[in-house]
């Protein structure tokens, strides 16, 4: 199977939208027709393997529309906002604000439905399977996971999920970098093997025998304390407090923590302070020393150091670019 056929499941789709790039250049920004809606559907192609869609429309009546895979395929989607609905062999797959789904797709007839007047945008990367095995392979070329295995005798397959913080973040920025026609192309791959290494950890590989033999009542205790940490991220409780909060010893928290998080309390505490940070940066309602105290640094400097090490930019230059992306 060649690399670049999965790109014809994309243009399917939009052509069936009724949306044409301008001058046939399928890589390229196209407007959704003054006619139908409001919105467009912007395609790039990083490298030959991957293609990124970044859709953001809304119509004026529903859509119903019909289209067909003519390559297998792995895509990554991402709801940021709206909802939309694919039909599969009488069964219906609902796609909505904050869900993240990965599919695995062979080929089969399906339809779309939009809703009228609903603003719908979303984040979507498509790989073909000779990437996916690329990707899942280990040191010596094995895998122990096979597109074939995975999709079974079905035509299709999905998994979906909330949108972690960490991904959103991820995800955001990808969708500023496909939008701008400046961005290199190693950022724009980089962004997107982030996403499916993490969706690929979450829907498919990640086991943890250590976390598997934590009991169900522990594990549960163990969520709440994440959720407490990350609901009181400004003033977070010592290690002891929330042990007693959840009513688990210190050590049993720190070592199941660790196991089901793959980090520290105050370690998994930091990377959501910085995302949240990022979020509330990048949203304009804050300066960098509000946002600072918000997500509980109250050193500045401190906070701009640690905001620089995980994404590689200045807070305050984070949102320099993030107005002049919003003026583009």
């Amino acid at each position: 199977m060649s690399a670049a056929n999965f790109h014809d499941n994309f243009q399917s789709y939009v052509e069936r939208l009724g949306v044409q790039a301008p001058h046939g250049n399928e890589q390229d920004q196209a407007a959704v027709p003054a006619s139908e809606g409001e919105g467009y559907i912007r395609r790039v192609i990083p490298r030959n393997d991957i293609e990124l869609v970044v859709a953001k429309h809304a119509f004026y009546r529903e859509q119903q529309l019909s289209v067909q895979t003519t390559a297998p395929m792995v895509e990554l989607n991402f709801c940021m906002q709206g909802a939309r609905a694919l039909h599969i062999k009488g069964r219906q797959h609902e796609f909505t604000t904050g869900t993240c789904s990965l599919q695995f797709m062979g080929q089969f007839e399906a339809a779309f439905e939009y809703r009228r007047d609903d603003p719908f945008y979303m984040l979507g990367i498509g790989i073909p399977v000779t990437t996916f095995r690329e990707f899942m392979a280990d040191a010596e070329g094995g895998t122990d996971v096979e597109f074939s295995q995975v999709l079974g005798q079905s035509p299709f397959r999905i998994w979906q999920e909330k949108i972690s913080p960490a991904a959103t973040v991820v995800a955001e920025r990808l969708i500023q970098g496909a939008l701008q026609p400046r961005t290199r192309n190693l950022e724009l791959q980089c962004g997107a093997l982030e996403l499916f290494s993490m969706a690929f950890r979450s829907f498919l590989t990640e086991s943890n025998p250590e976390a598997d033999s934590l009991s169900k009542s522990d594990r549960e205790k163990i969520r709440l304390a994440r959720d407490i940490v990350v609901e009181n991220m400004a003033e977070p409780p010592s290690l002891l407090a929330l042990s007693r909060m959840i009513g688990l010893n210190d050590y049993k928290l720190k070592v199941g923590f660790k196991a089901m998080y793959n980090n520290t309390v105050f370690g998994f505490l930091r990377e959501k302070r910085l995302e949240k940070a990022w979020q509330l940066l990048q949203s304009g309602d804050m300066n960098v020393t509000e946002t600072a105290s918000a997500v509980g640094y109250s050193n500045t400097s401190y906070f701009a150091e640690a905001f620089r090490e995980k994404y590689g930019v200045n807070p305050g230059a984070f949102v320099r670019q993030t107005a002049a992306w919003a003026k583009q």
